[in-house]
């Protein structure tokens, strides 16, 4: 079978695998769609802790379960299922073990024809989404959903603000805020990014790079109860400053670093939560999947390519100039 690989330094390549056969307690996934997150580039450029070469990259896919181990219930035999990419979360449910892992690095992932797995990581496919759109789902969705709800308790006419719209993580967050009845505002420093979070229902959209973007932010919302963000940085001073009385920021990244300083002093007064959270938990994962069937909502997808062409969805992950999901199509 066709699988995409971390290689000598750094590369990736597409290689030719044994087909994996399930266990007793296994299925065997055909993979039909496969999609790219952040980590899989951080991977590529060697900025991922654990990375081992030989290791098949990937943590979200969609596909078919194609046989199953005689210990595991017949019916899951030809249903369309998304794949949970958890691995060794651990009994609490508030924060991951010291196993807690990502497939993909350093257990093999998803980026492959065939793959076995145990049952209780793999879920039912919304039947309103493609296989490309299911691809799209697991990781980000996951992780906006736990950032969103479980540590921001979005809550309908609130108002919210997503930084950083174009990443995949940001993009769910922002669709879960809209399904809630949430205000929902964001910023990016991409026009056409700025102008497509518009048309799907942003109330306004700012370019953090605008020397006076705070002022105005403050001006069109009169505040934001709940932000969710992905840099971090120094930039997180400008966000204290938007907040509202008792207002949580939540952030599940820090591509921009450490703050040289914190606004301790605003946080304090007003109340202000600062709140770090990553991915999600099994029953999250669950509760995100059943969201999504709910509300229909469709993952908003950049771009579709053969699997074999998969190494271009790399390099424009790198530059940042998509919007919504990379996904490869097996």
């Amino acid at each position: 079978m066709k699988a995409l690989i971390i290689s000598e330094n750094n590369q990736i390549e597409i290689v030719e695998k044994q087909k994996p056969h399930p266990n007793s307690n296994q299925v065997l996934i055909k993979i039909q769609a496969v999609a790219l997150n952040h980590r899989d580039q951080f991977i590529r450029e060697g900025k991922y802790p654990g990375i081992q070469v030989g290791t098949i990259l990937g943590s979200d896919a969609c596909g078919i379960v194609v046989e199953a181990g005689p210990d595991v219930d017949p019916s899951w035999h030809q249903k369309e299922v998304l794949i949970n990419p958890n691995v060794d979360w651990g009994d609490n449910s508030k924060v991951q073990s010291s196993k807690y892992h990502i497939l993909g690095t350093p257990s093999d992932g998803v980026f492959c024809e065939y793959m076995v797995i145990e049952p209780n990581k793999i879920i039912e496919k919304p039947a309103h989404l493609s296989f490309e759109a299911g691809a799209a789902l697991p990781l980000g969705g996951m992780t906006a959903f736990r950032a969103l709800f479980h540590h921001g308790n979005c809550q309908k006419n609130e108002n919210v603000l997503i930084s950083g719209v174009g990443g995949g993580v940001a993009q769910f967050a922002f669709q879960f805020a809209l399904a809630t009845g949430a205000n929902v505002f964001v910023t990016s420093s991409d026009e056409l990014k700025r102008t497509k979070s518009i048309e799907l229902g942003a109330k306004e959209a700012f370019n953090y790079r605008d020397e006076n973007w705070v002022k105005v932010a403050k001006e069109k919302s009169g505040g934001f109860d709940l932000v969710i963000d992905s840099a971090a940085g120094d930039g997180i001073n400008d966000l204290i400053k938007l907040m509202k009385p008792a207002g949580r920021i939540v952030f599940y990244g820090a591509t921009q670093g450490k703050p040289k300083n914190l606004d301790v002093h605003r946080m304090f007064w007003n109340q202000v939560t600062l709140q770090g959270s990553t991915m999600a938990n099994d029953d999250e994962f669950k509760a995100m999947i059943t969201f999504v069937k709910k509300n229909r909502i469709e993952p908003i997808i950049d771009s579709i390519r053969p699997f074999e062409e998969i190494a271009d969805a790399f390099d424009k992950m790198k530059e940042g100039k998509q919007f919504g999901k990379l996904v490869a199509k097996l």
